[in-house]
């Protein structure tokens, strides 16, 4: 009734990691004189990784951006920032420290597949003390090509010895639809997460608004 392998997005599914990244995000504004955007304005843009980030401050402070050359040191700089801060005020999403833990002692093998560089998952997982629930952690740094390239997916899953009929997906974003899509698994949507389109329109085979509905929408689908 559950699949053998579960994988997951990171930031945005399992993590909320968008306070810390507009904070570092405020802090890089703030050095250079402009206003500071809100949490509720931003936390939609926090999965887009650091450069698009930054784009979209600066456009919404009414700051023109700068060409690349110029560009890219700021993004540097606010990963830098973001890095020395990342686990002030992230945690886990309600329910995924549970949930996760009662799936992996039943059996299921867990990978996250994430777009997130591999230094800063692995911190965060070793932070909250996650690391053994999972059998694969794949960056999107340290992969052959990232989502919603299917390779990322299928890499995991070849990590773990399991096969594409028994494996879902699990994430926030358009992105995890397509790669599992494009992988050939099902696919579960949270709610919570960091998609500027509301889950229900993002296609997924199933939409959950919280984490420890996941086992109810993974017997849903493989009770079949």
């Amino acid at each position: 009734m559950l699949p053998d392998a579960i994988l997951l997005d990171f930031d945005g599914t399992l993590v909320d990691t968008a306070p810390d990244f507009i904070a570092a995000l405020n802090r890089l504004l703030a050095e250079r004189g402009h206003p500071a955007v809100a949490q509720s304005a931003f936390r939609n843009l926090a999965g887009d990784g650091a450069k698009r980030l930054l784009m979209r401050a600066l456009d919404h402070v009414g700051v023109p951006v700068p060409p690349e050359p110029k560009l890219m040191p700021e993004v540097k700089r606010l990963i830098q920032y973001y890095y020395e801060g990342m686990t002030v005020a992230t945690r886990p999403f309600p329910g995924v420290v549970e949930t996760l833990t009662s799936l992996h002692q039943g059996g299921a093998s867990l990978a996250i597949c994430t777009n997130k560089p591999q230094a800063p998952t692995d911190t965060l997982i070793g932070h909250f003390g996650l690391a053994a629930l999972f059998g694969a952690v794949l960056g999107g740094d340290t992969v052959t090509a990232k989502k919603p390239d299917p390779l990322h997916l299928h890499e995991a899953l070849e990590r773990l010895g399991r096969s594409v009929d028994r494996a879902v997906m699990v994430g926030d974003s358009a992105t995890d639809v397509a790669a599992a899509r494009a992988a050939g698994v099902p696919v579960v949507v949270v709610s919570y997460g960091y998609s500027p389109v509301p889950a229900h329109e993002l296609g997924g085979d199933v939409v959950i608004e919280h984490f420890s509905e996941l086992p109810k929408a993974l017997r849903r689908l493989f009770g079949r």
